[in-house]
């Protein structure tokens, strides 16, 4: 666990991938979920930050 906050302290890209991959398939689940409508409100926002964040994180170093 403390190899993973130290990967996001130092902008390291697995660790942020990850982030912006979790993002990514919460959006879509909040999308497919038939039963509150807060989440399929902001559903593809949250898909959308994660989409832009994983392009941005992909050019951090290893």
């Amino acid at each position: 666990m403390s190899e993973f906050l130290s990967g996001l302290v130092r902008l390291r890209r697995g660790p942020w991938e990850m982030v912006a991959t979790i993002l990514i398939a919460l959006g879509v689940f909040m999308l497919m979920q038939p039963f509150v409508l807060w989440a399929f409100t902001y559903s593809f926002i949250v898909t959308l930050i994660g989409t832009v964040m994983f392009i941005i994180v992909s050019h951090f170093p290893e």
